[in-house]
């Protein structure tokens, strides 16, 4: 859960007001069966709905637009955001084919703009440190040196991270993707910022967003910004307790 009603962070070099895209088509099976009657972004965690608690937390950020994709059972998720306001909703409608995260980008980029924009996934939420996470993200986004700044959690204090991390940071900030057999300390957590180029140069339809990451890293402009907080990753039935249960020693 984020904290609200905080002003939007200047950055010189984003937009004043950013777009952002989420990911809300993906199918959910580690949650099933709740997610064959429910789509999961609409699974409730702490009293709210896992998609609205991250668009009041992009609203808090300066995010004026995102564009929501959907595939399965989209027409909850179409009827949740019909009167969302802030920020304003767009769908991008994926129910004839599935485009994955890196083909639902490159589809709706006419809408995300010529500008860097949030790609954010809705299964994963946190409980804030002492400043906003979004807020700090785009604060540390520099765009002479970076092609994707990722927000990434501490896998000691994370809920929900059932692998052995994603990445390991240097000194300056640049993330190393983790060797295969390898536990390394930090994970993806979802958020991130990206340049447009990199999903408008791909070929392809439908593709995955990792392996951009990835080249991003080898070219030495994959950048991470650690979470200040808890990060709680709700991917399966087991997390959606443990997630309830820290929210509440929290808020005790």
């Amino acid at each position: 859960m984020t904290v609200s009603g905080m002003p939007a962070a200047r950055a010189d070099n984003l937009p004043e007001r950013m777009k952002a895209m989420v990911f809300a088509a993906g199918l959910g099976t580690r949650m099933r069966p709740l997610t064959d009657t429910l789509p999961k972004p609409l699974v409730e965690i702490g009293g709210k709905a896992m998609i609205d608690t991250l668009l009041d937390a992009l609203a808090d950020a300066g995010v004026s637009e995102a564009v929501v994709n959907v595939h399965h059972l989209a027409d909850q998720i179409e009827a949740r955001m019909r009167d969302r306001k802030c920020p304003q909703i767009t769908i991008s409608n994926e129910r004839d084919l599935l485009l994955d995260q890196g083909g639902g980008l490159k589809k709706a980029l006419p809408r995300l703009g010529k500008h860097p924009f949030f790609i954010c996934n809705t299964d994963a939420i946190w409980i804030e440190g002492p400043l906003p996470n979004l807020q700090r993200l785009r604060a540390q986004w520099e765009p002479e040196k970076m092609d994707i700044l990722l927000m990434v959690a501490a896998t000691t204090s994370a809920v929900g991270v059932d692998w052995g991390g994603d990445f390991r940071m240097e000194g300056d900030g640049r993330l190393v993707r983790r060797r295969e057999g390898e536990v390394v300390p930090f994970a993806y957590s979802g958020i991130g910022i990206i340049k447009p180029e990199l999903i408008a140069a791909v070929e392809k339809d439908v593709f995955r967003l990792a392996p951009l990451f990835f080249e991003a890293a080898e070219k030495r402009r994959l950048y991470g910004m650690r979470l200040d907080g808890h990060w709680l990753h709700v991917g399966t039935m087991d997390a959606i307790a443990q997630a309830e249960a820290l929210i509440l020693k929290v808020r005790k």
